[in-house]
Parts: C-alpha cells; sequence; structure tokens
C-alpha cells in the first residue's frame, strides 16, 4: 500500500481489521481553563466514533488557574470516557505524561498538548501510521506555528538528541506522538526522579515512524515552555540519560593539559632566546594570569557537571518521586507515588 493510500485509511477501518480496538488519549495541563475544556469534547466527538472504546486521561501539573474546576466539569460531561489525575504540586510535562502513562490502558496511547495547537483528528492520523508495525509514531509539520522561542529551544533540543542520545537524524522529537501498548510498558518500568519520555524511548525502541500532521495557530492562552523549563528539560537529557557530558569534560581536562604543556615549552623557548616579545608587565605576569583563568574555570566547570550527576544520584538513591498523586478521579480515587 503507498502512502497516499495509507492516509486514507480510515480509523473505522482499523477496527474492522482486528488491530486497535480501545485508544487511550493522555493530556498533560497545566494552567489551560481556557482550552483544555473544549479540547476534551473535540477529541470525544472526534476520536471516541472510529474506536470501540475511547479514555482520556487528564494529569493536571499543578496548575494555578482553574483547570481543575474546568477538569472535573468534563469528567462529569463524559463519564466513563475523560479521567482525571490531580497531582499535589508541579512536577514538570515529563513526569506528568510518566504519571499518565501509569494510568492508562488502551492498545496505543496518544499524547497531545493542552494547547489545541495539535488538532484531534490528527490523532487518527498517527494511529493509523502506527498500523505499519511501529512501536511509536511522531509527528512532524509542514509548517510550525509555535514562538521563536520555543522553535529555537527546539532546535537545539534536536541538535543535542542527535549528538547525545544516538537520535537518528532527521527525526523531529515531537511532543504530539503514539505509543504501542508494548513501548508504554517498558517506558513506565523506569522509576528515576527525573524522567525524560523522548530517551526512554529512543533507548528502547528503534521501530520509529514519522508521519506529517497539521499544526494549528494558538488562539487562547499562552506558551508554558519557559527559558527555566526548556534548561529543566536539557538537564534532564544531559545527567539523565547520556555520560557525553562527562566526556566532553574529560576531553577538555586533556586539551586543557595539552596547551598548558605547549605554553610552558613556548616560554621556555622564549626565554632562553632573550625573549620574543617585549611585555609591559611584570614577568611572568601575563603566563600567571591566563592558567589561572583558564584552569580555574576548567575545573569549575567540571566539578559542576559531576556535581550535577552525583545530586541526581543522591536524589534517585533517596527515592525521589518522580510525582505525587493528590487525587483521582474516573479510575478509583485511591493516591500513588511513583
Amino acid at each position: 500500500m503507498n502512502e497516499s493510500a495509507l492516509e486514507s485509511v480510515t480509523a473505522s477501518e482499523i477496527v474492522g481489521n482486528g488491530a486497535i480496538r480501545r485508544v487511550s488519549v493522555l493530556i498533560p495541563v497545566y494552567n489551560s481553563e481556557q482550552t483544555i475544556g473544549h479540547l476534551v469534547n473535540e477529541v470525544v466527538k472526534t476520536i471516541r466514533p472510529q474506536f470501540e472504546e475511547l479514555e482520556i486521561v487528564l494529569v493536571d501539573d499543578g496548575s494555578l488557574d482553574r483547570s481543575h474546576e474546568v477538569i472535573c466539569e468534563a469528567v462529569t460531561r463524559h463519564s466513563g470516557i475523560v479521567k482525571y489525575v490531580r497531582l499535589a504540586r508541579n512536577f514538570g510535562e515529563h513526569s506528568a505524561v510518566m504519571c499518565g502513562l501509569h494510568h492508562t490502558t488502551g492498545d496505543c496511547v496518544a499524547i497531545i498538548d493542552d494547547d489545541f495547537q495539535n488538532p484531534p483528528d490528527q490523532i487518527l492520523r498517527l494511529v493509523n501510521k502506527l498500523q505499519e508495525g511501529y512501536d511509536v509514531v511522531y509527528s512532524i509539520y509542514a509548517q510550525k506555528h509555535h514562538n521563536w522561542p520555543r522553535n529555537v529551544g527546539s532546535e537545539f533540543n534536536d541538535w543535542i538528541a542527535t549528538r547525545m542520545l544516538s537520535k537518528p537524524p532527521g527525526l523531529y522529537l515531537s511532543s504530539f506522538k503514539v505509543l504501542n501498548r508494548f513501548l508504554v510498558d517498558c517506558v513506565i518500568r523506569y522509576e528515576g526522579p527525573f524522567p525524560y519520555l523522548d530517551g526512554l524511548i529512543l533507548r528502547s525502541t528503534a521501530s520509529i515512524g514519522q508521519q506529517v500532521c497539521e499544526h494549528a495557530e494558538r488562539v487562547m492562552g499562552r506558551s508554558n515552555y519557559t527559558l527555566r523549563r526548556l534548561v529543566r528539560l536539557w538537564l534532564n537529557m544531559f545527567t539523565g540519560f547520556s555520560i557525553t557530558p562527562l566526556r566532553i569534560a574529560s576531553l577538555l581536562g586533556f586539551l586543557m593539559s595539552g596547551t598548558g604543556f605547549f605554553l610552558a615549552a613556548f616560554f621556555l623557548v622564549s626565554w632562553s632566546v632573550g625573549g620574543i616579545f617585549q611585555p609591559h608587565f611584570p614577568p611572568g605576569w601575563a603566563s600567571l594570569i591566563v592558567c589561572l583563568t583558564i584552569f580555574a574555570g576548567l575545573q569549575l566547570s567540571v566539578l559542576g557537571m559531576i556535581g550535577e550527576y552525583l545530586g541526581r544520584v543522591f536524589q534517585t538513591m533517596n527515592r525521589s518521586p518522580q510525582f505525587v498523586v493528590r487525587q483521582t478521579v474516573g479510575f478509583g480515587n485511591e493516591s500513588a507515588t511513583k
């Protein structure tokens, strides 16, 4: 079947072939009172008729607005479909997604942002592509409508992931994706306090697909991606799923040591021939300051990197939770920590 024919296959035809009958849609929520209610309505309207069963799992990641009230209204409005997990505080998007994955039961799980920039009907495209035998399908966009700071951050994140996580160069790590049950079960085995979902995916499977999807303009609210959140994401990638930073620090140490030996040899030769330069500073002042500056900065950077790793190991050994559930609605009211 060619690609154009594949894209025309409907979800009802997939159900008829006995592949995916139960779909879970996971939505991490943070300060989205303006969009989440409408998004849930559209997901139910678009996806529910195409499959035998649909569940929508909403994870409120410590929202500060009225998201909790809006979600509770959605649970009442779509009883039996919408399930709600409320976290005790803000743990970050990837921890919220990990929490949601623990609570999904579908044959596949579609992860979609709460900002409505991914139209819900695009989930069907990703599910169709998943039927080709992939464990995960990422969305790609012919045209993105994110603001420029997020686009720059995404490009940097992609560049780093390619070099540190052995990501295939042409793969775009979109937050809008679909995972099959096999991969979900692999991912949720991770119990560390600093989850990075794409890192867990890349180290679990090589069966990765991509599907072109639409990307809409943001019509309400504003992006929750701040510089602080992007830095936290990059640190999770660097120190949680790669030892490349330590290797870079070691390489820099060797390079700077070699530079020091070269400078020592240069100054010795210069002194032996009577001095090549006529400095305006006391003898030895320039070389001392340069060496102190370079090596002090190098030592601080390496110690900081090692300290970051040790701090994360310490928190992992202390069993710092990925998330703490305050309340669940729709599938039992028990709370859990991970």
